[in-house]
């Protein structure tokens, strides 16, 4: 299973584009809800349900989590800061867009690792910092913003299924 997570404030584009095309491409997918509620309020007032609450969610199956930007305070979430962590420590899979990677730098995540984030973000990263459009180094993939969406989840299909799969998908979602 792998889990997007949703706060108030999130940036919507990243976190729907990302939702939609992994459903598309039929990759098992949860939206979590890290408010407290199920409906979860984003940056430009779309509200969204999510599948789960943080607190009610058994996450020993996550292959990968992923983190939407937007105006949010994904590193207040100490649950959430915590399962970031264990889940590099075993290597597994994390995702994050636009402000999400400065997240993942302050909690020592990208340590020799190359990443991208939103543009003000850097000083997070540190070293890791090589900018880019999406960054996949390890087991960490990371895209600078909004208008990266679908290259963003381009990216995880092609990780989590098949450049094949991602290709399809591609071809299905022109108009």
């Amino acid at each position: 299973m792998n889990y997007l997570f949703l706060d108030n404030g999130f940036e919507e584009i990243e976190a729907i584009t990302t939702i939609d095309l992994l459903r598309r491409a039929n990759i098992a997918l949860t939206t979590v809800s890290l408010t407290g509620k199920p409906l979860v309020l984003g940056a430009h007032n779309i509200a969204v349900e999510a599948d789960g609450l943080m607190e009610d969610i058994d996450f020993t199956d996550a292959e990968m989590l992923i983190l939407p930007g937007g105006q949010t305070n994904l590193i207040k979430h100490a649950n959430l800061c915590e399962l970031l962590v264990a889940h590099n420590e075993a290597g597994k899979m994390i995702a994050a867009i636009c402000y999400a990677p400065s997240v993942l730098g302050q909690l020592g995540i990208l340590e020799g690792k190359q990443a991208t984030c939103y543009p003000g973000f850097e000083k997070y990263l540190g070293e890791s910092y090589v900018g880019g459009l999406v960054v996949e180094s390890k087991n960490v993939i990371t895209a600078k913003g909004p208008g990266l969406s679908s290259d963003f989840a381009f990216c995880l299909i092609e990780r989590l299924a098949s450049s094949e799969i991602a290709d399809q998908v591609y071809d299905t979602a022109q108009y």
